[in-house]
């Protein structure tokens, strides 16, 4: 067997039990796959044409244009464009951030992703941490006294829309009842929504974080809730920050205005085409889907005895850590104090009963009836969602 045959192999094994990452398996790019022939390259800004003909420029700014609307960006003064993921989005976010105000300092939980303590190390960005609250969320109280302390430099906050452990999201509205009250005049507030940005816009009555709150950029992830084979993600920022590190680069006929020169341009297609097939009563149906098969994780887990616990509108349940056997064998993300399990849009009620039983290891399992509240709609064999 080839080292190929025997790496497809192995990721189609792996692939199988895999309930501990925020990733979307159940994608559908039958229609995509045409295009991999070609070197498409999105090569400087996305909403100014180069040179460089081999793009898909067009697409790319339909996905952009349909987050800045979901995010309710302010008209006529946001941009964004499609990256390599979350941690790319933060970075940029932060470089626009540091770039406005070069005196700030920056502020983020200890529950905040660890690619804002490297990215900030990479823009050499004063910083400090804000104790968490225990699900996760931000200590405003920790956040209150700390900038006290610094009230006279620009403050610059990462506000998590979904934590990496717990899925706890920090409240925005608190966030700035604090630079309200310690009456800071110069802020800008990044909201990291890798996971939790699309789950809490489609989420009636969830903590609103978007630019109607007043907030200076978003990041998501393409790969996580929506569904890529790459790893991709849009970044939303207001325009007139992101005008200050424009430049022009004569050769290439367009704007340098993102992270890398060099962009894949199959990322965009791949999402505009999820998208497509999703619309936006889809993707409502998806999240749906997710919550309530959140639900319905946790009833299973503490039916039979296991403390397990999530925070309001999350996918994500949180429990006890497990051993490493079943940490390998369902790939499930473990930090010292817990384990969780992330009800993604592919993961189906008999996996979690399954994952559930070799948690309590016996047969003797209680399940709650059936839930008429819960639709595992995308149940099936190909796991390839449609609507």
């Amino acid at each position: 067997m080839s080292k190929l045959k025997k790496l497809l192999s192995k990721l189609h094994i792996s692939t199988q039990n895999f309930l501990g990452y925020p990733v979307s398996k159940d994608f559908d790019i039958d229609e995509v796959l045409p295009f991999f022939q070609y070197p498409i390259n999105n090569l400087g800004d996305p909403f100014v044409d180069s040179t460089y003909g081999v793009n898909s420029n067009e697409l790319e700014r339909e996905v952009v244009s349909y987050f800045a609307s979901l995010f309710n960006a302010p008209e006529d003064n946001w941009w964004g464009y499609v990256t390599n993921g979350g941690s790319e989005g933060n970075l940029y976010s932060l470089y626009l951030a540091r770039e406005k105000y070069p005196e700030g300092i920056v502020y983020y939980s200890d529950s905040t992703h660890y690619s804002v303590r490297k990215n900030l190390h990479v823009l050499n960005i004063p910083n400090i941490t804000i104790k968490s609250q225990p699900n996760g969320e931000m200590d405003y109280q920790d956040l209150h006294q700390t900038i006290s302390q610094h009230r006279n430099v620009p403050v610059i906050i990462v506000a998590n829309i979904g934590t990496t452990m717990t899925e706890a999201v920090d409240d925005v509205s608190k966030i700035k009842a604090v630079l309200k009250n310690l009456a800071v005049q110069r802020s800008y507030i990044h909201c990291d929504g890798a996971l939790g940005g699309i789950v809490n816009a489609h989420t009636p009555n969830a903590k609103k974080f978007d630019f109607s709150a007043n907030v200076d950029s978003i990041t998501l992830s393409g790969h996580k809730f929506i569904g890529s084979p790459i790893p991709s993600g849009v970044v939303i920022v207001k325009k007139a920050n992101r005008d200050r590190i424009a430049l022009s680069i004569s050769y290439t006929g367009s704007l340098d205005t993102t992270i890398t020169g060099s962009r894949n341009g199959h990322s965009p297609i791949i999402l505009w085409n999820a998208l497509q097939q999703f619309g936006e009563h889809g993707l409502k149906r998806r999240v749906q889907h997710c919550l309530n098969l959140a639900e319905y994780t946790l009833s299973v887990l503490k039916n039979n005895g296991v403390e397990a616990w999530k925070n309001p509108y999350a996918i994500t349940v949180v429990l006890p850590p497990q051993p490493k056997t079943i940490q390998q064998r369902w790939q499930l993300a473990t930090e010292e104090s817990m384990s969780h399990i992330i009800c993604m849009p592919n993961v189906t009620k008999e996996q979690i009963n399954d994952v559930v039983n070799h948690i309590v290891n016996h047969g003797n399992l209680t399940f709650p009836e059936k839930d008429t509240n819960f639709t595992d709609e995308f149940s099936n064999t190909s796991n390839i969602f449609h609507v």
